[in-house]
């Protein structure tokens, strides 16, 4: 027997743009993020924006507000809460952070959904500033892991998951993601696991470079209606069910159905 975790990314994810770049453009800070950008990892340059935004007057209320409009499209939400109403373990693994993260999915009524989110945590000061802080503090102790940022390996998480020693069962895992952050824990995961990337995304791309360095099943996506059909399809295999498949040029499954559940935007900035 084996237990089922999903894990989803966040930016690009289940939300369809990257929540730092969203930010930055809304509240007039993209300038000011691709100029750090050229000195600092994505991260820190992300930590530095919310500090000059505050700064300049900007207030938790209006990122808030801002967060409040990121689009999330009804087929992303349908299948969290159809693989949560099954009784599956669904967490979020992300290089965004706590209060960016909470407040969408508070606000499409899902946070319930997630029994637990890995991300650089934040909080807010008594000045009403956010404040956030890297998942992983490079400045005490590197992470080891050369495929990652400084802040945070998400393979590392992914282990630590497989082998938290309150598990009663076997962890299969199901990753859903878009990123090169995304690429660590996919090589992380075994032949019973299924990776989804995002297609045309960086994660595909470097899974699509050499799929021989994959274990896992690969099924691609492009849309939130692929998502939901894809995983929804993935849930109603039998768990002990075998699931990948011998020939590798027949392990990247692409759907076919064009149908557009995310709507598209221009940024000035973006990790992809």
């Amino acid at each position: 027997m084996s237990q089922v975790v999903i894990v989803f990314d966040f930016d690009e994810t289940i939300i369809d743009c990257d929540s730092d770049v969203w930010i930055a453009n809304d509240l007039g800070g993209a300038a000011l993020f691709n100029d750090l950008l050229k000195s600092m990892p994505w991260n820190a340059a992300a930590i530095r924006m919310m500090e000059e935004l505050h700064a300049q007057g900007r207030s938790l209320d209006e990122v808030e507000r801002s967060l409040k409009t990121i689009p999330l499209s009804p087929h992303t939400i349908s299948a969290i809460k159809s693989a949560h109403a099954l009784g599956y373990d669904l967490r979020i693994l992300s290089d965004a952070n706590t209060f960016f993260i909470e407040t969408v999915l508070k606000h499409h009524g899902i946070i319930d959904c997630f029994t637990e989110i890995y991300t650089n945590p934040s909080c807010v000061d008594e000045e009403r500033k956010l404040i956030i802080s890297p998942y992983h503090d490079s400045a005490v102790s590197s992470h080891g892991c050369s495929l990652c940022p400084p802040n945070l390996c998400k393979g590392n998480v992914i282990e630590r998951i497989r082998d938290s020693p309150s598990n009663k069962e076997r962890i299969r895992f199901i990753y859903i993601g878009d990123g090169k952050g995304d690429y660590c824990p996919s090589l992380k995961l075994r032949t019973e696991d299924i990776v989804m990337p995002r297609k045309d995304y960086p994660l595909w791309r470097l899974i699509h470079g050499n799929m021989h360095a994959i274990e896992a099943e690969i099924h691609g996506w492009s849309n939130a209606f692929e998502l939901k059909q894809l995983l929804l399809q993935q849930l109603s295999i039998e768990p002990d069910s075998t699931l990948v498949d011998s020939d590798d040029s027949q392990k990247l499954i692409s759907p076919n159905n064009n149908t557009t559940g995310m709507a598209t935007f221009q940024f000035l900035v973006s990790r992809v």
